[in-house]
């Protein structure tokens, strides 16, 4: 896998970007590009800020280069906003083989970026521009995926038009339909940014208000009593399932702080679940994968509940790359090594991105 001439691929790493996620697509990008084959690739960096400005590849390489700090958490420009700020930025597309995208949540795990990506004609790892943008959204996702028969919990969906309509008789609908405890999430968003559980009215409504802060629409589920397993899916038209893995932790739900900054959370891989069980959910997760027409990779979560029942909770199509992720973590045990993962989802993109191509020229 080389470009014309021989010469190493032009592998450029997308990340930061406006969402909450940035610093956990900073600290994934800084080890995705410490773990890419140099041998067949030349890496380039391309850096977004909090404020959506690109930086051009030699602008992001000084903001990682901080003496006495391995890993930068936030990238930061003064002056310059929005995708169009700067041009000489954007101009990196046209000098890159294949992009790596790893920017979690809005603007760059929905779809958009991806979107941009398919107009400059640029191969990209992952997911294409429909299944981002399921993926992301939560009240897509779960649609699509109960309309395919797969098992998901009970949810509702509220816009903010809806809440300020009528607060009183919106919040008496969800404790009827769904009862306590419930968890509320902002529908496009990751990494738990936003989410929040409910015991009573009264953390109901201010877990609305929260959610709200980050998307005027939002999943309500019904809480389940469950054990929490994630499973890695790779592959585009066959893909392959991973083992699967089980979170614990000891907070009140996998938060933020849980699934970053928590010592308290443990990753058991492999899950500690009966063979036929673990083959089951293993064979879901490949279904909930083919259910949004996802390619490239994603990481679907499930809960399982003390009866045996299984639900799918959500996809992540650009799960984290850090070192306590679990997509990598589960690939690894499956014999796949962190490098050889980054190398096998670039050949999944140039593949989609050749299939693509014939159809456009047809």
């Amino acid at each position: 896998m080389t470009a014309r001439g021989g010469r190493k691929l032009r592998l450029g790493v997308i990340f930061g970007g406006r969402s909450g996620e940035h610093e956990v697509s900073v600290v994934s990008a800084q080890h995705v590009m410490a773990a890419v084959d140099r041998n067949r690739f030349e890496v380039i960096p391309i850096g977004v800020t909090k404020t959506g400005a690109w930086l051009t590849p030699e602008e992001t390489q000084t903001q990682m280069d901080v003496p006495g700090a391995p890993f930068k958490k936030t990238l930061a420009l003064s002056g310059a906003e929005g995708l169009l700020a700067r041009p000489q930025a954007l101009s990196v597309l046209s000098e890159i083989d294949v992009a790596f995208p790893v920017i979690h949540g809005p603007s760059g795990e929905d779809g958009t970026l991806q979107g941009l990506l398919e107009l400059a004609r640029v191969p990209y790892a992952g997911a294409g521009v429909d299944a981002s943008a399921a993926g992301l959204d939560k009240a897509l996702m779960k649609a699509l995926l109960h309309d395919t028969g797969l098992p998901v919990v009970d949810w509702l969906v509220v816009t903010r038009s809806q809440w300020d309509g009528d607060t009183r008789d919106l919040t008496s609908k969800i404790e009827e339909a769904l009862s306590y405890p419930c968890f509320i999430k902002p529908a496009n968003g990751g990494s738990s940014v936003g989410i929040t559980k409910a015991h009573s009215r009264e953390e109901l409504v201010n877990g609305v208000l929260e959610a709200l802060r980050f998307d005027r629409k939002l999943v309500i589920e019904k809480g389940v009593d469950c054990r929490e397993i994630e499973c890695a899916v790779l592959g585009n038209d066959e893909p392959e399932a991973s083992p699967l893995g089980e979170i614990k932790c000891e907070r009140e739900f996998y938060d933020y702080e849980a699934k970053y900054l928590a010592s308290s959370t443990t990753l058991t891989i492999p899950a500690d679940l009966p063979g036929d069980l673990a083959s089951r959910i293993r064979a879901m997760a490949i279904d909930a994968y083919r259910a949004i027409d996802c390619c490239g990779m994603s990481r679907v979560d499930f809960f399982l509940t003390p009866s045996g029942d299984v639900f799918i909770d959500e996809l992540n199509t650009i799960p984290g790359f850090t070192p306590g992720s679990m997509y990598p973590r589960l690939w690894q045990t499956a014999g796949l090594s962190y490098s050889d993962l980054i190398t096998r989802l670039v050949e999944l993109g140039l593949e989609r991105f050749e299939e693509r191509e014939r159809f456009a020229q047809a």
